[in-house]
């Protein structure tokens, strides 16, 4: 979803944010927002950055801005914290602190890796909110008969976009927890493993790597060929007839992942 440029923010919307932000200075879009209408750095009076994002009320995914409200307290030590919700004049609007970082790179070397194994670590480590999450035999059901070997009492964030995870103060930190759910501990680490095969790992690479720094070591060998196999699926999917850059490279390195996973049984 293309977010607004902020010069095009209706009225409403900014005078909603200067009420609770301050005067607006400047704002910086951040293209990087697949999820809101409105994604922008807003600079104020004092000096101070935060970051607004929203969507009008009617928008079909505008549930994504109550799953992300309601989670923020439970996951602070990764997530920049939320300063203030408002609904008003036909928007929902969040805003969170500015996280002063680049995005996370997953190539082959990067010195982000390691960071980004430790925030999962951590990520696991969380006690799991009483909240109405989405379970991963829910989310994977329709890709695999196999759907029940992914269950857990984890709290997972299960979109690892190198977009979603910034690196600032020296480890990482993750934003967009639209599509939070619960389930084995491991789902994360595999789901990053395809993040890394996009990348520029081999399959093989990347388990080791992930087997190596996080739970993926955990994981039930007949559990992760079910889920590569769900994964290659659900991409497949998503990338339709005619995928864009970033969905054919998820669809070819979820293929790949696959490939990998299979080869071993009948190896």
């Amino acid at each position: 979803m293309a977010t607004h440029r902020f010069t095009e923010i209706p009225a409403d919307a900014l005078s909603i944010i200067e009420t609770l932000a301050g005067p607006v200075l400047k704002a910086v879009t951040v293209s990087t927002g697949l999820n809101s209408e409105i994604a922008a750095r807003i600079y104020n009076h004092a000096d101070d950055i935060v970051f607004v994002k929203g969507m009008r009320v009617d928008h079909p995914r505008v549930w994504t801005q109550e799953r992300e409200a309601v989670i923020n307290p439970h996951v602070r030590p990764l997530a920049p914290a939320m300063l203030w919700r408002v609904q008003h004049g036909g928007w929902d609007l969040l805003c969170f602190e500015e996280i002063d970082g680049p995005h996370a790179t997953y190539a082959p070397g990067s010195p982000h890796l390691d960071l980004v194994a430790e925030a999962m670590q951590t990520l696991a480590g969380l006690p799991t909110p009483d909240l109405p999450l989405k379970t991963m035999p829910d989310r994977m059901r329709s890709y695999t008969d196999d759907a029940d070997l992914f269950a857990g009492d984890r709290l997972l964030h299960t979109d690892w976009n190198p977009h979603n995870v910034l690196i600032a103060d020296g480890r990482a930190r993750l934003v967009d927890w639209a599509w939070a759910a619960r389930g084995a501990a491991w789902v994360d680490p595999a789901l990053w493993v395809i993040w890394l095969i996009a990348s520029g790992h081999t399959p093989e690479q990347a388990e080791r790597l992930a087997a190596e720094r996080t739970t993926l070591a955990d994981a039930p060998v007949p559990s992760l060929d079910a889920f590569a196999h769900a994964q290659n699926r659900m991409w497949d999917e998503i990338a339709g007839d005619a995928p864009d850059e970033w969905t054919a490279a998820m669809q070819t390195a979820a293929a790949a992942w696959h490939r990998h996973r299979s080869g071993r049984l009948t190896s």
